[in-house]
């Protein structure tokens, strides 16, 4: 995110890899020039910014430069005339970079409250960090000790060190070309394509990514608000085309959300799409960088969802280009700016979000293991420090306990796909998950879960939705435990289809009390195949329950069925609501055969197919809807 790693002054011998300190006056690692002025031995702990000699006499720990001009006084704040001709320097050197944060993190780089920083993780246009396997570390980090006391301008790797020594793992990144060798950067179709899209928009093109930010970012923050738009008014062409251009596609779902929009013609939406999906796809290939995964999720979250394979194919790039930039380690105390740190947070848990529904609606495993990453769960008073408005800190409340369930989500996904089950992981451990995630939960959103009120809060209805489709699944997986189990009695099976009946009318309820304010707020796209999926479990319920075909078209699970695509069908003709479309086009001819089999002299079987009800192929919406 943003231009080259910073031109800081050389690491302390302090961050030698052993644990004793360095030698004193060894040309390897020299010794602090005030131990010098002293002729006192230099030693230096692991993890610590000075030595023991200059932390006892309360003096300034400094090094010396084997070459150049020292531009930085022992404050360790350049001087401004060094830091204007720096800055001056950094702008004139860099090509146009591909991350939105690019601004960010030149003024981070040469401002005194980040001059101690090591790096700035981030991107420029020809070369991308890239972790170094926890295999070698060790032995580079003894070469970047070296480099660093050298001031070696070729040195190509850069250390993340911890700030305290809390048993965090240092992290090494070096630097690797973004584009295959021998390709050249111009004519960029990125660049083309998203020219052609923002053609198309003007002049709504400021407007529209203001909706996206009132509506969507709000709800699911993938880019620093403030950042992008000083970088949007300023150096707009230093923003990657393919984040734009997925920007301004994603946006075009909240076009009639805005007064002025609504009076104006619509694009149209699919070719917008491919436009922006071929830039994603050509950026992706010539110069992928963290820019490029904000993108990806902006595709992947984008309505109306129409191509399911290629969402998991995207997808999987994604969570590979997160682990290559590091995205799944635990950054808070690394010597970077918090905004950083909060962006690399907020970015991974979105990509977990998105990982792990997606899983259970693709029906694959989720790419994505809780023992590959350390990212520490998010915090409502990350945002609550930052201020901002109380909608704001709302719409964050509801990420972060989406973050919640989503972390419960991953251990159903483990006990549905793991081929030799963990023994540890049963029905009841999760039901207890699930329940002591509500009991953690407080305030507004406790009541969004509990009660269904607070819709009004940005992002709450989305939650409601998939915390009603967890419970299902639970009833689901525990009727199934059921029915392995020997000795299955009558009484247990006909409590659970009560406990699925109630879940189900929770469910039609929840849909049929949706306002025009919940059906144009945040939606993931995914939420669309929790209604087929409810519509699957009722049928199944119903054949299971009735010994007569004729009686189905009065069975309570059928007529529950009923309502909840009658509730879809009118939000579609009133509101266009993209979320129906799923369910309509799978079920709705089956229920309505279903409701007048009563009263046809003869029973057609065939209608009654497993198949045909119950397992429709979902990935039928690339016919039906088209899509890349």
């Amino acid at each position: 995110m943003g231009g080259r790693f910073p031109r800081t002054s050389p690491m302390p011998p302090s961050q030698s890899p052993g644990s004793h300190g360095r030698p004193y006056r060894s040309h390897l690692h020299p010794a602090c020039l005030p131990c010098r002025k002293r002729k006192s031995r230099c030693n230096v702990e692991a993890h610590s910014s000075s030595c023991l000699t200059c932390q006892a006499h309360g003096t300034n720990c400094s090094f010396p430069t084997s070459r150049g001009p020292n531009l930085t006084p022992r404050n360790g704040t350049p001087r401004p005339q060094a830091r204007d001709r720096l800055i001056s320097q950094h702008i004139s050197s860099d090509a146009r970079c591909d991350s939105s944060e690019t601004l960010q993190h030149i003024q981070h780089q040469y401002d005194p409250e980040f001059q101690s920083s090591p790096i700035s993780i981030g991107d420029t246009d020809h070369e991308n960090p890239h972790v170094i396997s926890p295999a070698v570390t060790s032995d580079n980090q003894v070469l970047t000790d070296y480099l660093s006391t050298t001031r070696n301008p070729n040195c190509g790797i850069r250390l993340i060190r911890p700030k305290r020594a809390n048993g965090s793992k240092q992290i090494l990144f070096t630097l690797v070309q973004k584009r295959p060798v021998g390709l050249t950067i111009s004519p960029n179709p990125s660049y083309t394509n998203c020219h052609i899209i923002e053609k198309l928009l003007e002049p709504w093109t400021e407007s529209l990514l203001e909706v996206y930010f009132r509506k969507a970012n709000i709800c699911f923050p993938l880019l620093d608000k403030m950042v992008f738009r000083n970088q949007y008014t300023t150096a707009k062409d230093h923003i990657s085309p393919a984040l734009l251009s997925s920007l301004y596609a994603h946006s075009l779902v909240y076009w009639k959300a805005d007064p002025e929009l609504a009076s104006q013609r619509a694009p149209d939406g699919r070719f917008v799409w491919n436009l922006a999906t071929e830039a994603l796809h050509s950026e992706l290939f010539v110069s992928p960088g963290i820019s490029t995964i904000t993108a990806l999720l902006l595709n992947i979250g984008g309505r109306p969802t129409t191509a399911l394979i290629g969402n998991g194919v995207r997808l999987g790039s994604a969570v590979s280009l997160a682990y290559s930039l590091g995205l799944n380690h635990d950054p808070l105390s690394w010597d970077i700016s918090q905004s950083e740190k909060m962006l690399r947070m907020h970015i991974w848990w979105a990509l977990l979000i998105q990982d792990r529904w997606s899983s259970l609606t693709y029906g694959t495993p989720p790419h994505i293991q809780r023992s590959f990453y350390d990212v520490p769960p998010l915090q409502v008073a990350s945002q609550s420090n930052q201020g901002g408005s109380e909608q704001d800190l709302g719409a964050f409340s509801v990420f972060v306990a989406l973050s919640g369930l989503t972390d419960v989500l991953d251990y159903y996904l483990q006990y549905l796909y793991q081929v030799k089950k963990d023994a540890s992981i049963t029905v009841g451990s999760l039901k207890l998950r699930l329940n002591r995630w509500v009991d953690s939960l407080v305030g507004d959103v406790r009541r969004v879960i509990t009660r269904g009120s607070s819709l009004q809060i940005p992002g709450a209805a989305n939650i409601r939705l998939a915390y009603l489709s967890i419970q299902l699944l639970t009833h689901r997986v525990e009727m199934e435990d059921t029915r392995s189990k020997d000795g299955t009695n009558d009484e247990s099976l006909a409590n659970q289809y009560i406990n699925i009946r109630r879940t189900a009318e929770d469910i039609v309820l929840f849909v049929q009390e949706l306002q025009e304010e919940q059906l144009g707020d945040f939606w993931l796209p995914v939420s669309a195949f929790a209604f087929p999926s409810t519509v699957s479990f009722l049928l199944r319920c119903a054949l299971e329950t009735e010994s007569s075909p004729r009686e189905l078209a009065n069975n309570s699970y059928v007529g529950l069925a009923r309502d909840l695509l009658a509730a879809l069908r009118r939000h579609k003709e009133d509101s266009n609501w993209d979320l129906s479309d799923i369910c309509l086009a799978q079920h709705g001819e089956v229920v309505e055969k279903l409701m007048t089999t009563g009263e046809t002299d003869e029973y057609d079987t065939t209608i009654l197919s497993y198949e045909d009800i119950l397992l429709p192929d979902s990935l039928f919406i690339n016919d039906i809807f088209g899509g890349p």
